[in-house]
């Protein structure tokens, strides 16, 4: 009886638990220090470099406004007119002040980070109001005499951005002459760097800075948090290492703190972002004491609860292993006569035989409506793919409209629409998805006036239709977004897009040619298209993106409209072009479209 399956049970049991138990009270907490140690490591590198790209942007947008007002004869011509030895009137230096400040108004007032710009002359003459002071200001003694671009946040109530700003600085030039006239300041906000850089901290007390090679805070405030020690041994070590980036590590009164670091390409800017260890370890200390706790209580539970289930499982798991004999052989009223009965269902053995039970009851009206929800499926395949074309050519479509119409070209514009109208006229109407050939090829030369609208001469679609083929049922999009491919590749590598497009009828079948002379593909890589193609099946092709839009949705609809009845041909050859071939078959005459067999 040692052996049987209630003991066997009981022992695996508590093995199962013991083990485990050691590992969570003694090996666990270890590893999982050292894991957060390297996560919270990987983690700050990462939101530091984050941060970086951040600052770097708002640096460029600033770069590129100082350089634009640089280059602006608007501002080149105040600046001469405006400065103490011009010898304009009073009322001339007023509209060019004027003018001026409505450009830089412009150039910033659709800037998503709320920047500002503003001139100004060495005497202290501005665009928003004169600073007889200038030279006296510290952010000017900054940029002047230590020679910072980029200096410190401070508050200037010469400029129009309200609250601390840091700017961007940059002489005021005479492109011609090379002769300075002032300054060019371009301000941001210093609450946007404070807000970015809030997400850099780590632990509940750690501290994020943002500082200069002086160990100047860059923005608001002073710095405090971090033992002054602490900050000076690890500046006068960043000054030092040649690395941009790193962690260092500083013990100050029986504490060690851990300074994370990255030199920034703004300026002489640094990032550091410091944590105290027993903070960075707090809530690991708390979870190992949490998890010896929980450990005790689960495992002496899970001994008594190990005995009470061991001992219910043996009887009704071998009734329900004669019940499942009976299912594997198709008998369903024999397995329903062995099911074991159960006191209580509240438990794993009664879930597994109240499922089992309900499994006999019910795989008999699943395998019978199987068929009817097999045919429901894929006929909502088939819409799923016909709808993924439409928003894919409205879209182009519209970008075609758009361009013409910033070309000024209104007549263009109004014969594209009225293209466009009638392709969307053609695809809204949902009463049947089956039309002719030829209502087909009518959208698709709306489709190709639209292209040539686009391209003009660079573009030539040639169609090309037998005349027993017009009145021939197909289903919609079937070629629109085969020349769309078409066009794309074509214009990949060559400046002129050909196409041929014909539809003949050869012995048994209607063949579709859309035929570019394009990109064409390499021969390796058409057969591994091909093979990944005869590899898909139709839940593949609802769920893929990007290029899936075109060939593979064309072949997917054709595939699960007609079924067997379908076939295509692909021909391509590298910077030669490429022939798509599609082949519906229609024995004895017109294809039912209607037919119960396509659908």
């Amino acid at each position: 009886m040692f052996f049987s399956l209630r003991n066997r049970l009981f022992l695996i049991f508590t093995c199962l638990l013991t083990i485990p138990f050691i590992v969570f009270s003694f090996l666990i907490p270890k590893w999982f220090a050292s894991v957060i140690e390297e996560q919270t490591q990987e983690l700050t590198v990462e939101m530091m470099d984050q941060y970086s790209l951040y600052i770097n942007s708002i640096a460029t947008q600033a770069t590129d406004l100082g350089k634009q007002i640089l280059v602006n004869q608007t501002a080149l011509q105040w600046m001469k007119t405006d400065e103490a030895s011009s010898s304009a009137p009073q009322e001339q230096k007023l509209l060019m002040r004027n003018q001026v400040k409505n450009h830089l108004s412009s150039m910033t007032v659709n800037n998503s980070n709320g920047m500002s710009v503003s001139v100004m002359l060495h005497d202290g003459t501005g665009a928003w109001g004169n600073n007889p002071l200038l030279k006296e200001e510290e952010w000017y003694k900054e940029y002047s005499e230590e020679g910072n671009s980029f200096v410190t946040a401070h508050a200037d109530p010469y400029q129009p951005t309200p609250g601390a700003i840091n700017s961007y600085i940059l002489p005021l030039i005479d492109m011609n002459t090379l002769v300075s006239y002032g300054i060019i300041k371009v301000n941001f906000p210093t609450a946007l760097l404070e807000a970015a850089l809030k997400k850099n901290k780590i632990g509940q007390k750690g501290h994020a800075y943002l500082i200069n090679q002086h160990g100047d805070n860059v923005l608001t405030g002073k710095i405090s948090g971090t033992p002054k020690q602490v900050l000076a041994r690890s500046l006068a070590t960043i000054r030092k290492s040649e690395s941009g980036t790193g962690l260092l590590e500083s013990a100050f009164k029986g504490e060690t703190y851990f300074v994370f670091y990255q030199k920034l390409s703004v300026g002489d800017w640094i990032l550091l972002s410091e944590v105290a260890q027993s903070d960075l370890f707090s809530e690991v200390n708390n979870l190992r004491r949490s998890m010896l706790i929980m450990s005790g209580i689960v495992f002496l539970l899970t001994i008594l609860a190990s005995y009470m289930l061991s001992s219910n499982i043996v009887s009704p798991l071998g009734k329900l292993a004669k019940a499942m004999g009976f299912i594997e052989r198709g008998d369903f009223a024999g397995a329903k006569r062995f099911m074991p009965t159960i006191k209580s269902s509240n438990n794993e053995v009664g879930y597994l035989i109240n499922v089992v039970g309900h499994t006999v009851d019910q795989l008999k009206d699943r395998i019978e409506t199987e068929y009817e929800a097999n045919i429901r499926r894929r006929d909502a395949e088939y819409k799923a793919l016909l709808l993924q074309i439409n928003p894919h050519f409205l879209n182009n479509t519209l970008e075609i409209i758009g361009g013409l119409a910033a070309q000024g070209k209104n007549r263009e514009v109004m014969n594209v629409s009225a293209y466009l109208g009638k392709m969307m006229r053609y695809s809204l109407n949902t009463k049947s998805d089956v039309v002719t050939l030829a209502e087909e090829m009518m959208y698709i030369r709306s489709y190709a006036n639209i292209l040539k609208a686009r391209y003009v001469d660079s573009i030539s679609v040639e169609i090309e239709e037998e005349t027993e083929t017009k009145h021939l049922p197909i289903i919609k999009f079937i070629l629109q977004p085969l020349v769309e491919n078409a066009v794309k590749y074509s214009f990949s590598e060559k400046n002129k897009a050909e196409i041929y497009i014909s539809a003949k009828i050869v012995n048994d079948q209607v063949v579709i040619c859309v035929q570019d002379k394009g990109a064409g593909m390499a021969n390796d890589v058409l057969m591994e298209l091909v093979h990944q193609e005869n590899r898909q099946e139709a839940v593949s092709v609802l769920q893929s993106k990007g290029t899936s839009i075109g060939l593979r949705n064309v072949l997917g609809r054709l595939k699960l409209y007609y079924g067997s009845d379908f076939s295509y041909r692909i021909q391509s050859e590298k910077g030669m072009g490429t022939k798509i071939e599609l082949c519906i078959k229609y024995p004895g005459g017109e294809l039912d479209a209607e037919s119960p067999d396509h659908r």
